[in-house]
């Protein structure tokens, strides 16, 4: 269904979103700090709130269908946002990046997932276009993830993909951080801080969970506009999510096969979907494959809250049934959670058993 919002909608929300994004980089470069749950709170709250009154307008402005659209499209973006957000919290804790400093790097990490989404949809938005078979591979693609996703090892994201230890080899990198300085003078030798390695760790996350993404909202509308919409909005409030959940992610321990069974979901509509429009020409002789269930959009958003619920109840009543709270979970074994942690940590080294090039 070809959706159409009008022109002057399409582009001011595009404005607003860019104006209320540039005014949270602005706080978080003018004022670094830790927030404080009371504050990531109403943080996140707000980021909420916009979304669900972006909702209502699209229901207003438009109809049922758009708004229908966005909120599945939102919340399947979120809950994938969250697991970008875990291994954010594996990459903070791999690389010993200063707490005091975690604000700026995740707006940097948030800043560039928003690029590679552009990119990617903008990409996605063309070859639908196109090419019709598409929905073929993304729906094979996001299959093959929600069986890696449900099957893959609790440690798989902690270590160094081969690029960043490419990178270790050919940089010279010293052992401390300075602030957020990319660069700094050792023994009169210029090197690069392991802040480097950092956005090289979350960019080329940032790609891989793009990769993902972006097939999967587009099984739930091929409205440029709503995917980029929901992206924005899904990683609005990221950040402040970050500080508040904590360590509180490590401890959902179902929430990856909740993520997973979306994934997988998506993809069967969009497999079934392609095979309602068909026109590949050795499937059915090209013909279109009239008994494919075309799956609707509150199907869908059902399917999808109903997951995410399900998957976070469980994880928390098994955090529970372990005798561990849930604000136990938050704070974990992080010695930054006290007052001390807004102290200057621009001399911590990084935790790592590798020989730093250049040493």
């Amino acid at each position: 269904m070809e959706l159409a919002l009008p022109a002057w909608f399409e582009i001011g929300s595009f404005v607003v979103l860019l104006l209320i994004l540039a005014f949270d980089l602005l706080i978080v470069f003018k004022r670094p700090h830790i927030p404080s749950p009371k504050e990531s709170t109403l943080w996140v709250s707000f980021y909420v709130a916009l979304a669900l009154i972006f909702a209502l307008l699209m229901l207003v402005i438009g109809d049922a269908e758009h708004a229908g659209q966005f909120l599945a499209g939102w919340l399947t973006e979120y809950s994938l946002s969250i697991d970008n957000l875990f291994v954010f919290v594996l990459i903070m804790g791999r690389f010993a990046v200063p707490r005091k400093y975690q604000q700026e790097v995740l707006m940097v990490g948030i800043i560039i997932a928003l690029v590679l989404r552009g990119i990617f949809i903008l990409l996605g938005a063309q070859l639908i276009a196109s090419f019709s078979w598409i929905f073929y591979i993304f729906g094979a693609f996001l299959l093959f993830t929600a069986i890696h996703q449900a099957f893959s090892k609790e440690d798989d994201g902690d270590g160094e993909n081969a690029f960043i230890r490419f990178t270790r080899k050919r940089l010279k990198v010293s052992n401390q951080y300075e602030g957020f300085k990319l660069r700094t003078l050792v023994d009169g030798n210029r090197m690069f801080t392991p802040l480097i390695i950092v956005f090289i760790a979350l960019g080329t996350t940032d790609l891989l969970f793009a990769l993902d993404s972006i097939p999967a909202i587009f099984g739930i509308t091929q409205s440029p506009f709503i995917v980029f919409a929901a992206n924005v909005f899904a990683l609005m409030g990221l950040r402040q999510l970050y500080f508040l959940l904590g360590h509180l992610l490590d401890k959902l321990e179902y929430l990856k096969y909740g993520i997973a069974f979306i994934l997988a979901f998506i993809g069967v509509k969009l497999v079934f979907h392609a095979m309602h429009e068909n026109e590949v020409s050795w499937i059915n002789g090209g013909q279109h494959i009239e008994w494919a269930p075309d799956i609707d959009t509150w199907t869908s958003l059902f399917v999808i809250i109903a997951s995410m619920a399900v998957a976070t109840i469980a994880s928390l009543v098994k955090l529970k049934l372990s005798g561990t709270s849930v604000a136990e979970a938050i704070h974990g074994d992080d010695p930054d959670t006290d007052e001390s942690a807004n102290a200057d940590e621009s001399a911590a080294p990084v935790k790592t058993t590798q020989e730093e090039p250049g040493q």
